[in-house]
């Protein structure tokens, strides 16, 4: 399912929008405040944002940046604001694309699809698939995206999946904050220590029967995270 979020659109733009994407496939899902939108982003496989920084929310640059900050996927700009300062700031800030509103439909469309072909086929690429991954009782099989730990299975978020994935791929290898989060957002890591303590710590309530005292993800104090 090619799933989009629209976050913090106007009604009538949004409704406007979800009318051309539906038709190409997309399944729509629209949220106006930045807490429900991460919610949804973490409860769904959401592989496209597009979004509104010139909207009565003072703060959606700032809500710009937090997005990209937490996830990979393509976030596009739709904004009736045609400075060009608004523009570079939307692009610096993380935007992969900045749609000035009106727009013709047909090109619409084709930015869409381009920015969604082109994460899928990234993701493809950065994901190994059909592969099976055990730590002990802790099993990742990748090519259902399934992780159990003996006979209980286990309903990780698509970045906790990553990030666990990762680790169990180079089991005893230790990575630090930075190297997780370039690795799994494939950017630059500049302050991500709490991004990724706080995904760690989701991860260990969900897969370790003691969290305090973790069986599979450890921390190695002063330099970073491993499984086993």
């Amino acid at each position: 399912m090619k799933n989009v979020l629209m976050f913090n659109l106007q009604k009538k733009d949004g409704e406007a929008v979800k009318v051309f994407l539906a038709q190409e496939g997309y399944q729509i899902f629209m949220e106006m405040e930045l807490e429900a939108a991460i919610e949804r982003l973490q409860r769904k496989d959401i592989q496209l944002v597009i979004m509104d920084v010139a909207s009565a929310h003072k703060d959606s640059m700032e809500s710009l940046k937090a997005l990209r900050n937490a996830y990979r996927m393509p976030i596009i700009v739709l904004s009736s604001n045609d400075r060009e300062q608004m523009k570079i700031a939307a692009l610096n800030a993380g935007a992969d694309d900045y749609i000035i509103n009106p727009y013709h439909p047909l090109e619409f469309i084709a930015r869409i699809n381009s920015q969604y072909k082109r994460y899928i086929q990234l993701t493809r690429l950065y994901d190994n698939i059909d592969r099976i991954y055990k730590v002990d009782e802790l099993v990742i099989d990748d090519g259902l995206r399934k992780v159990t730990v003996g006979e209980r299975e286990v309903n990780l978020t698509p970045l906790e999946y990553k990030i666990l994935r990762l680790l169990v791929q180079k089991r005893g290898q230790v990575f630090s904050n930075g190297e997780i989060y370039e690795a799994i957002w494939n950017m630059q890591a500049v302050g991500v220590e709490n991004t990724i303590a706080v995904h760690i710590r989701h991860i260990r309530e969900k897969i370790e029967s003691n969290p305090g005292k973790p069986r599979y993800l450890k921390v190695v104090w002063g330099t970073g995270y491993k499984v086993g």
